[in-house]
């Protein structure tokens, strides 16, 4: 079977045969975009991204943050948005892409997502390792999916993270609102360590959007780059609501980079807006802004990321980079 990461893409749209925390955005329907509710709306929408890039002249998009874990996990993650549970800002929550496993891998194929990644992430001990197992092996029946794994602060988390490694994990996600951890736990220096080694990249929930927790916030994360200066971290969601505290971290550590993950859709604008005056400062980044979804657990259609970041009018070529080349070049893809 061919390497869907290699496979040519049709710009033109034609098509070939948790928790819930991780999203941050508001309810209702973007507008001028379908949302993915029915077959045909689903087309409709993959014409619209691959226009998007196709007019930029890529080959397709690169998405770091995309969720996928075993189902009954994603189940409830998704009971949880439904209940409107407090670590969602206790906001109304429409999954826009409900969507059994394979239909949603299918739908990121359409959209000529290159490459996306299975974020999962414990809440509690015991947890990680059986979820690096499943990761693995979705990896291994998803080549176009970034393997992935996760961590813990708990006993043993060195030994797993580096079977992770060897395994062939290639970005690692935490999670510090939902696993309400401090991420400079002693119990972590040594995975952090072994990550910054191995020069893989770790997405990590560390701002405290949409609700804050015990450890969310620049704090934490200023005290691990400080003792692990070579870690690549990669800061889900801009640090929402933290943005130029955490563009300041950007700043300070080369390794630092940022996901867009629901910045300046217009949900997340509603309730926690970026600041119009930093904006220079996230075009100054832009080789280190890399393009983020939260696919599935949009409340709107996935293409309306991609016009919420295209409207900041920040240039092509910025644009370009953080849909793309960044991710790409950061992966070797």
């Amino acid at each position: 079977m061919s390497d869907p990461r290699t496979a040519p893409v049709d710009p033109a749209g034609s098509h070939h045969a948790h928790d819930p925390s991780d999203g941050c955005g508001a309810p209702g329907p973007a507008s001028g975009s379908r949302a993915a509710t029915g077959d045909g709306a689903s087309v409709g929408e993959a014409g619209e991204v691959r226009r998007f890039w196709g007019r930029l002249g890529l080959p397709g998009l690169v998405d770091v943050h995309t969720h996928f874990m075993p189902e009954r996990v994603l189940h409830k993650v998704w009971d949880y948005f439904d209940a409107q549970g407090p670590l969602t800002g206790r906001l109304e929550w429409p999954i826009t892409y409900r969507k059994e496993e394979a239909e949603r891998t299918a739908l990121l194929r359409e959209f000529g997502v290159r490459a996306f990644t299975a974020m999962l992430y414990p809440h509690k001990p015991g947890m990680a390792r059986w979820l690096n197992a499943w990761a693995a092996d979705f990896a291994h029946r998803t080549p176009d999916c970034l393997h992935t794994a996760t961590l813990f602060p708990e006993p043993g988390v060195e030994a797993y993270v580096r079977e992770a490694v060897e395994a062939g994990a290639r970005v690692f996600k935490a999670h510090v609102q939902v696993g309400a951890y401090d991420p400079a736990d002693e119990l972590l220096q040594r995975a952090w360590g072994v990550l910054a080694e191995a020069r893989i990249p770790v997405v990590i929930h560390c701002g405290s959007g949409p609700a804050p927790g015990k450890h969310t916030g620049p704090g934490p994360m200023a005290r691990v780059m400080a003792r692990h200066p070579k870690l690549r971290l990669i800061v889900a969601h801009l640090g929402m609501p933290e943005y130029e505290e955490f563009l300041g971290l950007a700043e300070r550590y080369g390794e630092v980079r940022l996901d867009t993950t629901m910045a300046f859709t217009d949900f997340t604008e509603g309730f926690m807006p970026f600041p119009r005056h930093a904006l220079p400062r996230l075009a100054e980044l832009g080789d280190r802004v890399l393009l983020g979804s939260d696919f599935p657990n949009l409340p709107y259609p996935y293409v309306h990321q991609l016009h919420a970041l295209e409207r900041l009018g920040l240039g092509r070529g910025w644009l370009r980079a953080v849909c793309h080349d960044n991710a790409a070049l950061l992966f070797g893809l």
